[in-house]
């Protein structure tokens, strides 16, 4: 073989993928169209936002490389939710579109393991049902003992502009044309997905005077559990927001047919994302709503294009200019780039195991946008899974497969290989019903012993990791023994700090302060202590909710159970489980048109034939 691994796409699940398999000792090469795109931020210049901050501290605390990078080349820095509790706050880096691509770059060219190649591929080498390489356009076979595919939005990809299409991938690159067809010949069911992204503006056409002024947050942070931060908290860039005029509707709503998703084109089969509309959905779909809310954001210190978030259309190039010349301080504007839309072709991801492996050809992953998702974030943590999983493959070692009370990771990973998906998947924090365990403050004592046991965090890092866990139960230990005096309406009363925390109201620095308590701790520790004091009793009655998904999820179900033979299962059910194939009972309880009563109805089965 001429490498061990191979991925092929160079985005963000690529990236991840490709570090992974490379740290981990496997002789990689990761293949792209072109290299100057390794990591590019072709949409919303950011890194993080609501859940999705979560699941950038997850990848770092198990080896992956997405929040450093994000944290050495941010403009802003902001911590979202942060008044509505530990449960969904989360980070939001304003990234620069220039030195991200580039920092990552040379992430991936310092791994010794890892070889970039430009290359377009259209096929896979495939013998007996199992990948065994690539075939390039140029007719070149590349062999490998596991291909990871994290080809984003780059399969049959259509730009979308009023009433044209035109096959390309975004900005004008490259896209593969074959790919695709030749999966579905392999027997991969295909589904046409369709994002778009808004217009960029030239900065100095903009009047500032008349826009909403957002500033990053006064206070340091970081999506690495381990580095300090690297960036000036007085030196960040400013936001700005605004909103949609009524002349921005009434132009939208007497243009509606002129948009590609709203009659210009009658051949568009592609499935737009739900959670992130283009402004045409949002009046369409929310008419009674008088404005929207729009940010002007920066993508570089290096250039001035300023991009207009919440604005993403598919309207001919004219309307747009009617469109953005509708917004306060945009009367003048000068549009860099148009908004389009994007088709491309994915995988349904039920098709996968939920180590990522597909289930039709073996050793073949897929990681990214080909599986249905949307986002950076959610692209890279998968990439960072199945690089983890192919490694993991090779060394005849179980995958990891995280569970739903365990990361947002696992969350995702379930819902795409049990649920499916026929647009595009963000995530969301209503999604995981474990949320409160999935706190941002806690991503690192989840997950960094997975991240160590893999072999992705050594050294330092790890030991970094032992002291903070030691440093928690020993501040907690000391609460419980530190007592304050505290006055109430009727009595004076002495307490522990431990269990005064408990009243919602209190704060653990200011009882510091007030009482003059000399505590050489970290603000990262006296945060987390205080979080699983408050919510020590919510927490626990969610571990009990887990625990007994958890035993669901012991009773295991054999691969190869035939359901034909299962008698009076429902028609759908027994479709449904043939076509997901759970590999236990908490995973088929998670299947959309499987019901209870169809669980009774396989529980007593496998007791019958499997006596389990």
């Amino acid at each position: 073989m001429d490498y061990e691994i191979i991925v092929v796409g160079g985005g963000h699940a690529g990236c991840e993928a490709a570090v992974a398999s490379s740290r981990k000792g496997h002789k990689t090469l990761l293949i792209t169209g072109n290299i100057n795109n390794i990591a590019t931020m072709p949409c919303n210049p950011s890194i993080g936002g609501s859940a999705k901050g979560i699941i950038v501290r997850e990848i770092d605390a198990l080896g992956g490389v997405m929040g450093e990078v994000a944290d050495s080349t941010l403009l802003q820095m902001k911590m979202l939710n942060y008044a509505k509790g530990p449960a969904v706050k989360s980070l939001r880096a304003q990234s620069d579109k220039i030195t991200y691509p580039k920092k990552m770059l040379e992430v991936l060219r310092n791994e010794k393991n890892l070889s970039i190649k430009e290359g377009m591929v259209e096929n896979l080498i495939v013998n007996d049902s199992s990948v065994k390489g690539i075939i390039l356009e140029n007719g070149e076979n590349i062999t490998s003992n596991i291909v990871i595919l994290t080809t984003g939005t780059y399969l049959k990809s259509d730009i979308l502009i009023g009433d044209t299409r035109t096959r390309s991938g975004p900005h004008d690159e490259r896209t593969s044309l074959h790919l695709s067809d030749n999966l579905k010949k392999y027997g991969f069911n295909i589904l046409r997905l369709k994002t778009g992204t808004p217009p960029r503006i030239e900065r100095n056409s903009i009047d500032f005077t008349k826009t909403k002024k957002e500033e990053g947050d006064r206070k340091y942070y970081t999506f690495s559990h381990t580095n300090n931060p690297s960036y000036d908290i007085n030196a960040q860039e400013p936001c700005y927001l605004i909103y949609t005029t009524d002349e921005t509707k009434k132009i939208i709503m007497d243009n509606l047919n002129k948009s590609s998703m709203y009659g210009a084109l009658d051949d568009i089969t592609g499935v737009g994302p739900r959670y992130c509309p283009s402004i045409e959905d949002k009046v369409v779909r929310f008419n009674d709503k008088e404005k929207h809310q729009l940010f002007l954001e920066p993508e570089s210190k290096y250039y001035d294009d300023i991009y207009l978030q919440g604005f993403s259309t598919s309207m001919p190039r004219n309307i747009q200019e009617q469109m953005v010349h509708s917004l306060p301080g945009l009367e003048h504007a000068k549009i860099l780039k148009y908004a389009y839309a994007i088709e491309y072709d994915a995988i349904y991801p039920t098709q996968l195991k939920p180590s990522l492996e597909t289930k039709i050809i073996e050793n073949l992953f897929t990681a990214g946008q080909i599986n249905g998702t949307s986002g950076y974030e959610e692209a890279a943590c998968q990439g960072l899974i199945a690089g983890i999983n192919a490694s993991l493959k090779l060394e005849g070692k179980k995958p990891l497969i995280l569970k739903r009370n365990e990361a947002y990771i696992g969350v995702l990973i379930d819902d795409l290989v049990t649920k499916g998906t026929k647009e595009p998947y963000r995530m969301l924090t209503s999604r995981a019903e474990y949320r409160l365990l999935l706190r941002h403050d806690n991503s690192d004592l989840r997950l960094t012993d997975y991240g160590h046991d893999i072999g992705l965090i050594t050294g330092e890092k790890y030991e970094k990791f032992i002291q903070k866990k030691k440093d928690i139960l020993e501040l907690t230990e000391e609460l419980k023994n530190i007592k304050i005096t505290v006055d109430t309406e009727k009595t004076r009363r002495t307490i522990s700090v431990y269990d005064y925390l408990k009243n919602p109201t209190a704060n653990l620095k200011e009882i510091l302060n007030i009482y003059h308590l000399n505590i050489n701790y970290s603000d990262e520790v006296i945060e987390e202590v205080e979080v699983q004091i408050k919510y020590d009793g919510y927490i626990k009655k969610i571990e009990r909710e887990a625990e007994k998904m958890l035993k669901n999820e012991e009773k295991q179900i054999p691969i190869d159970l035939d359901y034909d033979k299962v008698p009076n299962l429902a028609s759908e059910a027994r479709q449904k489980l043939k076509e997901v194939r759970p590999l236990n009972i908490g995973q088929a309880l998670r299947i959309s048109g499987v019901n209870p009563s169809d669980i009774s109805i396989l529980l007593v089965y496998l007791k019958r034939k499997y006596n389990e």
